[in-house]
């Protein structure tokens, strides 16, 4: 169903990237560049906005007095904040001054469209009803999670293992690696098909309102409690409940999340009877649960009945042979909900800076720098100057900008710093960059060197840039595929053995 979302953003990047995910899902965007002016929009009522998508930091009128407007002029709309700030007490202010949702900076497509659909369902019963339909029509299968990692394709077996049985699942791994996806995969795949899929982001929750939240509360159950909320496992009743960050629950709903484990049995805030649920529940964390067990932060009887069947998802950076998949992936979806006339494609150097990051937010980040480049293009190939935060982060890539990139990275500034542990795995790709610079025409006695050493070294050379994709590498060198391997024969130069090529 179409609905019209307003866009409250002074940053005119963000709104044109929010525009675009709001339109490709159906909706339609009203932009409006600082609190005021939305305010009047609103005030105008020219049209029916559902939602309200808002930014906290903007000038005249920022998003907090923005939230504070609409409760004493009385105008009921739900409200998604965007903050680039995580911190506790930027989200308890927000939720306290009316804020239905909200999302941390950077904030990828799929998570505003999933913050935008929960809004436009505020009435439970009709929330409920439509999660089975959405079920049974956009469930998302393990055919849809694209790999070629080992690794990876190990984790999806295990998957189906669990997908098999009603058995309690913890995913393991950083934020961004894909936990929700390999979850609601298991959901499609197990007897619990087309019935609610309910996520909940336990560290984005204050931790006054996490017991409500999960469980629900009566009318006047506690000061602000003016309606009954059902939670989200009596919203899972019948279906999957999936808690992300479960180690950042409160050890006092511990407790309670072990009796609903357990027994199957919810006690509302403000009830005076438990209410039977029936719930397959599936944990994601990405951080060390035993440690936290250990440090006292994590109940242990909560751990050992849940972490019955863990599985670990590697990081992105630890399957970078994923990365080519995943960007052609993503360059074909949002090409084609862009509505883009020509075909857009990617350029081999583009591929290896992507290749080259270390993507310390992983899938997530991945995703969104590509809808980035993709709304921002120019051209119909993407170049390594359409991703300016990347490159500025791998040495050897200084790529002129293009004017939108330009823009993006003067607002934004670049992207944060790698940390230097994960600096260790991209050090073969910067060590590869270097020595395309360092291919000598001299000899250390000052002569010039042979034609066939300086072939043999570039042939190597691009063998390891380019992955030994063969018909890259000979497109690069200008040159035939057969002319290719005649001169890997000639060299003795094994395509399949990496230390060779690197020589």
């Amino acid at each position: 169903m179409t609905a019209n979302i307003l866009v409250v953003d002074d940053d005119p990047v963000q709104r044109r990237l929010l525009k675009s995910a709001i339109e490709r899902h159906g909706h339609v965007a009203h932009l409006a560049d600082n609190g005021r002016a939305g305010l009047e929009m609103l005030k105008a009522a020219a049209v029916e906005y559902r939602v309200v998508v808002l930014d906290l930091v903007m000038p005249e009128m920022d998003g907090l007095q923005f939230l504070d407007a609409l409760g004493d002029l009385g105008i009921e709309v739900p409200c998604i904040v965007q903050t680039g700030q995580s911190g506790i007490e930027t989200i308890v202010q927000a939720m306290r001054a009316g804020a239905f949702d909200f999302v941390v900076k950077p904030v990828s497509p799929e998570r505003i469209a999933t913050a935008i659909a929960n809004a436009l369902k505020l009435d439970q019963r009709e929330a409920r009803a439509k999660a089975g339909r959405r079920g049974r029509n956009g469930a998302v299968g393990f055919s849809d999670i694209v790999s070629a990692s080992p690794s990876m394709l190990r984790v999806l077996e295990l998957a189906q293992r669990a997908a098999a049985s009603g058995i309690p699942v913890v995913l393991e791994g950083e934020s961004g690696v894909g936990k929700e996806l390999v979850a609601r995969a298991i959901q499609a795949a197990s007897d619990r098909a087309g019935k609610p899929f309910v996520t909940v982001n336990c560290g984005a929750i204050p931790h006054n309102l996490v017991e409500s939240i999960l469980f629900g509360h009566e009318k006047g159950a506690f000061t602000g409690a003016t309606e009954r909320h059902s939670g989200k496992f009596a919203d899972a009743d019948g279906g999957t409940l999936f808690l992300d960050e479960i180690g950042d629950l409160p050890l006092e709903v511990q407790v309670k999340l072990l009796r609903a484990v357990q027994q199957g049995e919810i006690e509302t805030v403000g009830a005076n009877k438990v209410q039977k649920v029936d719930v397959r529940l599936i944990s994601a964390t990405n951080k060390d649960l035993i440690e936290e067990v250990k440090a006292g932060r994590f109940r242990e009887d909560l751990y050992y009945r849940l972490n019955v069947f863990p599985i670990t998802i590697p990081a992105l950076r630890k399957r970078k042979e994923d990365i080519p998949h995943l960007v052609r992936v993503f360059l074909q979806r949002f090409s084609a909900e862009q509505k883009r006339r020509g075909t857009l494609t990617i350029s081999g150097t583009a591929m290896a800076l992507l290749t080259a990051y270390d993507w310390p937010g992983n899938i997530r980040q991945l995703e969104n720098a590509m809808f980035r480049a993709v709304v921002l293009a120019e051209g119909n190939e993407l170049t390594e100057a359409d991703f300016p935060q990347i490159a500025a982060q791998v040495p050897g890539y200084l790529a002129p900008l293009t004017a939108p990139a330009r823009l993006e990275l003067a607002e934004t500034g670049p992207a944060p710093r790698m940390d230097h542990a994960r600096e260790a795995d991209a050090a073969e790709a910067r060590i590869t960059r270097a020595a395309a610079a360092s291919i000598a025409s001299t000899s250390p006695a000052g002569d010039v060197r042979k034609l066939s050493e300086v072939e043999e070294e570039l042939i190597r050379f691009a063998l390891k840039f380019y992955r030994g994709q063969m018909s890259e590498v000979a497109r690069k060198l200008g040159i035939g595929r057969s002319t290719l391997y005649r001169k890997l024969k000639d060299y003795g130069i094994d395509p399949d053995d990496p230390l060779q090529s690197a020589a």
